[in-house]
């Protein structure tokens, strides 16, 4: 089936000058006929990576995926094996202390309805032609940092960052689009990532789902991505602040208001 043809305009994302580009990544139940199937067997978590490799689209299925971020996309058909809802993976590979701290953070994790996503297609934004439900972006806080300031630029959102020690797909994928709300997630600390060595360790990955794009890509138009402040110096920016204050101290007294 064809999917939704690209109509957002992310051209202003040029201005944050990323080493890598971001990358859109399109949940479906149906399979995509105009994109390729990932010729490979990956985790979840490296198919943000991956695509910014390649020079054209792809998807991936439950075939093709070889962790357990099927189980994020609701594809595990029967459910999970019994040893894995006891914990047994997380004890045996020496991430929790027992299974029962394995059993207790699974009950954070964000997933899909089984049978809900059949098919994510996986594009970095120069070769995207899809419209994305989520848009990834990946490396340091200075840079992609912007991202997380343009959400709360006109918004006052609050930043926020939830993962777990294991399960970063359901993170990086499932949680921000379930919830709508733009998640960021620092690497290093989760086990199969850092194992997978999929991305740097302190690299910052931020999802963004698509009920923010127009928010985020309007606000970065208007705002500095990099604050004058930060650029100019850290005695040149109390000097600033100290004038601010001090009109506004003023503009107060003139309008007839005490402190």
């Amino acid at each position: 089936m064809a999917i939704e043809p690209l109509s957002t305009d992310f051209s202003v994302l040029e201005c944050l000058e990323l080493d890598r580009a971001p990358v859109g990544v399109k949940f479906e139940f149906f399979k995509p006929e105009t994109i390729e199937p990932l010729d490979t067997p990956l985790a979840m978590c490296e198919m943000v990576r991956e695509a910014q490799r390649r020079d054209k689209p792809f998807y991936m299925d439950r075939d093709n995926e070889n962790c357990m971020g099927k189980g994020a996309m609701g594809m595990m058909g029967g459910g999970e094996p019994s040893w894995a809802a006891a914990g047994l993976i997380g004890e045996r590979m020496g991430i929790f202390k027992d299974a029962g701290a394995n059993m207790r953070c699974m009950r954070h994790y964000t997933t899909f309805k089984d049978g809900a996503v059949n098919y994510v297609a996986f594009a970095q934004l120069p070769v995207m032609d899809f419209e994305p439900d989520l848009l990834v972006f990946t490396g340091p806080m200075s840079k992609v940092g912007a991202i997380l300031r343009a959400m709360s630029y006109s918004t006052g959102e609050m930043f926020e960052s939830k993962s777990t020690p294991v399960f970063q797909c359901s993170w990086m994928y499932s949680y921000p689009q379930i919830s709508g709300k733009v998640n960021f997630i620092t690497m290093g600390a989760g086990h199969g990532t850092t194992a997978r060595k999929a991305y740097e360790p302190g690299e910052v990955l931020v999802s963004v789902p698509s009920p923010w794009f127009p928010v985020v890509l309007g606000n970065l138009k208007e705002m500095e991505t990099i604050p004058s402040a930060w650029a100019m110096g850290r005695d040149a920016w109390l000097e600033e602040e100290r004038g601010i204050y001090a009109k506004l101290i003023k503009d107060a007294a003139d309008a007839g208001f005490g402190d």
